[in-house]
């Protein structure tokens, strides 16, 4: 199946390929960072998106199992509900939905995580705006032979995003991460979006 570019998005496209040029890039690779520049109009994401050997053939074959997603927060499932309607149809569960009351010490996003993670540890993992969940999910991979499909590792601002991000580079898990402080909801659902249309 291939899903329809809009002719808007396909001019746009046109312009990241003439502005990035030359690049070293596998065309999977070439083609998640292609649309989280066209989201942010960032250039900056092209050395900041970092993947582990392996991921991309992994996430498709996640993906077209149907193997549920797990978002952090709402805004990530709002970008990525269109495309896994149209494709997989995967179960898409929002972490923080899953904890109308957070634990002692822990934010609500870090409650749910971890509720989430006891009922699909091998789910798909999406992380674009809760830091103290992506630590947690590190956290618990520490303790377990269980692993998760992959995980999207993008969360955004200032307190513990960078920690976060180093605490998943030191796991085996296969995964695709923004690097440094950038990130957001709109990145991580970028991500997924176009692994999404790489699996059709």
């Amino acid at each position: 199946m291939k899903l329809p570019i809009h002719p808007i998005m396909e001019q746009s496209f046109a312009v990241i390929d003439r502005e990035i040029g030359e690049h070293k890039f596998t065309s999977g690779e070439y083609a998640i960072v292609q649309r989280v520049i066209h989201t942010t109009a960032d250039f900056e994401f092209a050395q900041l998106i970092k993947f582990s050997p392996g991921v991309i053939e992994t996430a498709i074959a996640a993906l077209q199992n149907k193997t549920p997603i797990i978002t952090d927060v709402g805004m990530v499932r709002q970008g990525i509900a269109n495309l896994v309607a149209q494709t997989f149809n995967n179960p898409i569960i929002v972490a923080v939905e899953e904890a109308p009351v957070a634990l002692p010490g822990k934010t609500r996003t870090e409650t749910g995580l971890l509720s989430c993670w006891r009922k699909f540890p091998e789910a798909i993992f999406v992380f674009g705006n809760a830091p103290t969940a992506l630590l947690a999910f590190c956290e618990v991979l520490k303790n377990t032979s269980v692993k998760p499909a992959f995980a999207i590792g993008a969360p955004v601002g200032f307190i513990s995003v960078v920690e976060s991000k180093h605490a998943l580079a030191k796991t085996s898990i296969p995964q695709i991460r923004v690097d440094g402080r950038k990130g957001g909801s709109p990145v991580a659902a970028a991500i997924l979006n176009a692994l999404i249309v790489l699996s059709c």
